[in-house]
């Protein structure tokens, strides 16, 4: 009986090991299935971020125009006053002397200037003919959009484009970068008054979906250097 006895809970003893150590097992099978699960979601998240980039750079979407962008010769400004219909004008050419003609006002002097700036300026120009005069004023179309892209790229030169272009768009229309660039140490080159500004753009990080704001509008004559 003894033997039988001891036999028993030895018996019991090892099915209860089997069953925790089975147990053990699931559980880190588990606990490693859910971890690639998770990983999964988060490069799929990225995965969409960086493709939708991507298309935007490929198949030539749209930037907007930014509050910063300065109008220039070419461009074809839309115009509205409130109150008055007859004066709401589009496809106002800005011509080379940076100079526009807009009925009652005549020429107005808006190259060089945001259009905030331009808004104000036509409004002050109106105000002799229409007192109080509220304008509101966008860029239409871009007439050239001027930019460098220079360095480690396929196809470096510049560029005159009718449309705004994010950093992304303008590598690609460059070609891409080759083999040896410094993903990480790309810099957009802003004239700004008198003053230059270097703005950086890490494309190993855009890659990844990290710090997509970098991706910015480029404005007439910036230089995208990618050493």
């Amino acid at each position: 009986m003894r033997t039988l006895f001891a036999l028993l809970v030895t018996a019991t003893l090892a099915l209860s090991a089997g069953c925790a150590s089975n147990w053990s097992i699931l559980s880190k099978s588990d606990e490693n299935a859910a971890k690639p699960a998770e990983e999964s979601g988060q490069d799929n998240k990225i995965g969409a971020i960086f493709s939708d980039i991507l298309d935007q750079a490929l198949n030539g979407k749209e930037a907007k125009v930014s509050d910063g962008y300065k109008i220039g010769p070419g461009d074809l400004l839309e115009v509205s006053v409130y109150g008055e219909e007859s004066l709401n004008k589009k496809d106002l050419v800005v011509r080379p002397d940076g100079n526009m003609s807009f009925p009652l006002v005549g020429d107005v002097k808006v190259g060089g200037l945001t259009t905030s700036q331009a808004k104000e300026e036509l409004e002050k120009s109106l105000r002799e003919f229409v007192p109080g005069a509220v304008v509101a004023l966008n860029v239409g179309q871009l007439g050239s959009l001027q930019y460098y892209v220079v360095g480690k790229v396929n196809k470096p030169g510049m560029f005159n484009v009718s449309k705004p272009l994010t950093v992304l768009q303008a590598l690609a229309m460059a070609g891409g970068l080759t083999p040896f660039a410094s993903e990480s140490k790309i810099l957009i080159v802003r004239n700004s008054g008198k003053k230059t500004v270097n703005l950086p753009f890490n494309y190993k990080e855009i890659r990844k979906g990290r710090n997509i704001e970098q991706n910015i509008t480029l404005e007439r004559g910036d230089v995208v250097v990618v050493p």
